[in-house]
């Protein structure tokens, strides 16, 4: 496939970590400046430290990206550094999981998803919209979930934030005349990431899954104990069970690897061998 990632100036929120973290190196290693933005900036620091320690472009700001000023300033210094900013991945977010009942303990935990998965979403976006306006061209890459394609139990919170995040997209892309080409992806079940300290409630994942619930339970339990079957976890195998948080990265870069003219518009991204999902 031809490279049309060299040379791009991309920035990712949430790069000190996860998915972030994963489409910086592969970006950077593909020629493309990489400005990281997390709340975490010792973590984002690392990973932009150890990108030019392998002799890539990149660095890192401390960003809320629940704070306009601050994400304008993130894409404020990719525009300085690297003279403009081709691609917003808008990758930050939480997952906090939970029933109505549960709103005693899940309030605080909704109103910081709702913050960081809208309003952050929204943040990059507006932070973006005007430099990549008058650069002619840009790309946004919004990470949803399927938990947004439909009302889900346990998760009301967390899939109301994605359908908004599906909506916040299409909408932009419509708006922009063709100008910002606009990418949502939407994962499936990915147990290795970090994303599952947020659940507030374990049980909550039963809405997705179904009468499949003990099944996946049992399986990230042998998955932890080291137990499961090493071909289930091989991605050259049909049964593949569980996505590795590699393959969503994969599907950003596929989506930044197109030409100027050609837009992804939603990937869903899921192993072929997991049953679990609804």
């Amino acid at each position: 496939m031809a490279d049309h990632i060299a040379g791009k100036s991309i920035v990712i929120t949430g790069g000190g970590g996860g998915f972030g973290k994963l489409v910086a190196e592969k970006a950077a290693a593909l020629g493309a400046a990489v400005t990281l933005g997390d709340i975490d900036g010792a973590a984002a620091e690392a990973v932009a430290s150890g990108i030019v320690a392998g002799g890539g472009k990149a660095q890192a700001v401390q960003t809320d990206v629940t704070d306009l000023a601050q994400v304008r300033a993130l894409v404020g210094r990719a525009v300085e550094a690297f003279g403009r900013i081709d691609v917003m991945v808008n990758n930050a977010g939480i997952m906090p999981l939970a029933f109505f009942s549960d709103h005693e303990a899940a309030h605080p935990a909704w109103m910081r998803c709702i913050d960081i998965n809208i309003k952050g979403v929204l943040n990059g976006m507006v932070a973006a919209y005007d430099p990549m306006m008058a650069e002619g061209r840009g790309q946004v890459i919004n990470i949803s979930s399927i938990y947004g394609n439909f009302p889900v139990v346990g998760a009301a919170v967390y899939g109301a934030t994605k359908a908004a995040v599906n909506t916040l997209g299409e909408s932009l892309r419509m708006e922009s005349r063709g100008k910002i080409k606009v990418t949502t992806i939407k994962p499936t079940g990915v147990p290795a990431t970090g994303l599952s300290a947020s659940v507030i409630n374990p049980a909550a994942s039963v809405g997705i899954l179904g009468h499949n619930a003990p099944d996946f339970m049992a399986m990230v339990a042998e998955m932890q104990a080291g137990t499961f079957p090493a071909e289930r976890l091989d991605a050259e195998n049909i049964d593949y069970a569980s996505l590795a948080p590699q393959h969503i990265a994969d599907a950003v870069i596929h989506a930044i690897n197109q030409p100027w003219g050609v837009s992804l518009g939603e990937i869903t991204v899921r192993a072929a061998g997991d049953h679990f999902i609804l």
